[in-house]
């Protein structure tokens, strides 16, 4: 039989009842930050805190994809729209960039995650340009015309 790990659920002395996780995010990981500089292992929270950890790697995740998917948008509305470009748009996609490329070099172990993603990034984007440009999906490549590279170099543009 397997023991399961005790919860220390830190409960939140003005709402009785409530746990200081539920009710303020903030002031909990304050305070199992605080417990953790202080070396007081038992007074943790551990099942929320591992459940935080995990969360903090998919936020990161989600965070990639919707810049690349966004910039991928971006991208396919400067290359089948030519007359429509503007300096906007070129800032844009600069800006999706940069974004996309500050969130990779923050998660250095998250390198490759864009590789991995780019074929489902790249149809949530053909719908978006779709919706946006008023051009039907199928005048979009079937699968991605670009590759990370790409869209992680500055200067390309389509």
């Amino acid at each position: 039989m397997q023991n399961k790990p005790q919860t220390q659920t830190q409960m939140n002395p003005s709402l009785p009842g409530v746990s200081l996780y539920d009710q303020d995010l903030s002031a909990w990981a304050a305070h199992n930050a605080n417990l953790l500089r202080m070396r007081q292992f038992d007074g943790l929270d551990i099942e929320n805190l591992i459940e935080e950890l995990d969360d903090m790697g998919k936020s990161e995740k989600r965070g990639i994809y919707s810049h690349q998917k966004v910039l991928l948008m971006h991208l396919l509305k400067w290359q089948f729209q030519p007359a429509k470009q503007t300096p906007s748009w070129r800032y844009t996609i600069r800006n999706a960039r940069r974004d996309l490329k500050y969130l990779i070099d923050d998660n250095l172990s998250l390198k490759s995650f864009p590789q991995t993603k780019l074929d489902s990034s790249y149809k949530d984007a053909v719908i978006m340009a779709a919706g946006e440009t008023g051009l039907d999906e199928q005048e979009f490549p079937l699968v991605c015309p670009y590759t990370v590279d790409q869209l992680l170099d500055e200067e390309w543009l389509p």
